[in-house]
């Protein structure tokens, strides 16, 4: 079983408090650990710091963790180089194929959705691999090109 990067259980993190069921540093390091993530009540404190979530009260008046700023601003602030995390690109007719370290599919992912990659028209990411649809039946031979020069020449900016 690989162990979770810090980066993956800060996403879970930002997910679950975006999803409003945060109430406390407590309720976070439960479902944390129901997601498979191993923390401990520091650690759970240092994320919330780290991601910039602040206390803040529902529409019932109860204390819940809500993002300062919006969700993309959070992703940003606890990204390691995303670029990085690409460790082999392949491509076959539509589809562009990313390997990454166990665990950072997913929030690498979140990161190329968020790039609006042209001619890209779905991400699909499991624990370690992504799956990038293209519109265009041979789109995946110009989307693995982009992105292998954009991972050598734009580090963090993916």
């Amino acid at each position: 079983m690989s162990i979770p990067s810090v980066s993956a259980r800060r996403a879970k993190a930002i997910s679950l408090i975006e999803s409003g069921v945060v109430h406390s540093q407590s309720d976070l390091v439960v479902l944390l650990k129901k997601s498979g993530y191993r923390v401990t009540q520091a650690t759970a404190s240092r994320d919330l710091e780290e991601i910039g979530a602040v206390r803040a009260r529902d529409k019932n008046g109860e204390s819940i963790y809500k993002i300062s700023g919006s969700t993309d601003e959070a992703l940003a602030r606890i990204s390691p180089l995303p670029s990085k995390l690409i460790l082999s690109i392949d491509h076959s007719a539509n589809l562009t194929v990313i390997h990454t370290p166990p665990g950072a599919a997913q929030f690498l992912a979140s990161s190329l959705d968020h790039a609006h990659l042209t001619g890209v028209i779905g991400t699909i990411a499991g624990d370690d691999t992504i799956i990038l649809v293209t519109k265009k039946a041979t789109g995946g031979a110009q989307v693995a090109k982009e992105l292998r020069s954009y991972s050598q020449t734009n580090v963090g900016k993916l």
